[in-house]
């Protein structure tokens, strides 16, 4: 037989994070396309991919933290824990290994890509920071079937 009891509906947190995720990942797009149009502007080639690598290695270190958080809400404490210190030890090699090997490259501006890392990193913690705050959820949420 197959189990026919309801799925308890998503959890006003899960939906928060997913919301500031979504939010996130619009404001790394729309800064990749300002900063990517002004850095062309000001050293042409090479401030196009420094932008656009910026905001890739900067916006995607953030928005990972955020999938990370969403796949393992139906965990325990620990669980979620542990893959979050993982992931961030993952990422900070990956993104300590991308620059190493950017560095001796010279078809990017260096100035861009370093600015816009950082831009974009701030740009979408804070807009993922400001949509958790905004998102209504309760302080405690009851437990199916108690």
């Amino acid at each position: 037989m197959t189990d026919t009891t309801p799925q308890p509906a998503e959890s006003a947190h899960t939906a928060g994070l997913r919301k500031a995720l979504a939010l996130g990942a619009v404001a790394l797009v729309v800064l990749m396309m300002l900063s990517a149009g002004l850095w062309a502007a000001l050293d042409g080639t090479p401030g196009l991919w420094g932008a656009l690598l910026g905001a890739a290695i900067g916006g995607v270190f953030v928005l990972l933290t955020a999938v990370v958080v969403v796949a393992t809400a139906r965990t325990s404490p620990t669980v979620t824990g542990a893959v979050l210190l993982g992931t961030w030890l993952l990422k900070l090699i990956v993104a300590i290994g991308l620059v190493a090997a950017l560095k001796p490259l010279d078809f990017y501006s260096k100035r861009a890509f370093a600015l816009t890392i950082v831009v974009a990193m701030v740009v979408v913690l804070a807009t993922e920071t400001v949509a958790i705050i905004r998102h209504p959820a309760p302080s405690v949420e009851p437990v199916p079937g108690a």
